[in-house]
């Protein structure tokens, strides 16, 4: 369970209706903030993302957990992607001018999160990319998301179970990939999640 200093959840105006942001803050003054986006039918309970912010807190990050306006709305299937972007970019840049002005962002999230994070870095000048089960082939034969992996243009973290049945996408330069123990819900092995984000978080950490 997080014990961080959590404030009150911001409901904030996007395009497509308020989205809801549930900061996290590290005891003393953060080094950088992250910016997580739950999966298309999740929510921010899920286990990766809980250890993803308990590992940031200890690094001296601020984590914003972002819900989607239509989540906020109490939908299930999610909006499609241009609006998950444009929603996803309001917020960031609400929260950028805000409560973390100056300081550097990280975009992520699990799942379709990571889809979103990776769409939008290079618009949001995002310091890096963070990705929990990056659903890497969709089913049905339809073309590889690698493109948008590819597309982040900063370093970039996969962190992917071994049995996902969406694919493992293959290390590059300025992409680590860290395989895990279990499947695409990523349940199995939060020690493993941990190491890898603690690990790759201290090397992207600004100094003090």
């Amino acid at each position: 369970m997080m014990t961080d200093d959590a404030a009150e959840p911001l409901l904030l105006d996007t395009a497509s209706g308020p989205a809801r942001a549930h900061l996290h803050l590290p005891s003393g003054p953060p080094r950088g903030w992250l910016m997580l986006g739950h999966g298309a039918g999740g929510g921010l309970q899920a286990p990766d993302l809980v250890t993803t912010t308990e590992v940031a807190l200890a690094a001296g990050w601020a984590v914003a957990l972002t819900e989607q306006p239509y989540r906020v709305a109490g939908r299930r299937a999610p909006a499609p992607a241009r609006h998950l972007d444009a929603a996803w970019i309001d917020v960031a840049q609400h929260l950028g001018a805000g409560q973390f002005a100056g300081l550097p962002l990280i975009a992520g999230g699990r799942s379709s999160g990571a889809r979103v994070a990776c769409r939008t870095a290079e618009h949001l000048g995002a310091a890096g990319v963070l990705c929990l089960a990056f659903p890497l082939q969709p089913p049905k034969d339809r073309p590889s998301r690698l493109p948008e992996l590819e597309a982040t243009g900063v370093p970039t973290l996969v962190v992917q179970g071994e049995r996902d049945r969406f694919g493992m996408p293959a290390p590059a330069p300025g992409r680590t990939v860290a395989v895990v123990p279990g499947d695409h819900s990523l349940k199995k092995d939060q020690g493993a999640i941990a190491t890898a984000v603690g690990e790759w978080l201290t090397v992207h950490t600004p100094s003090s």
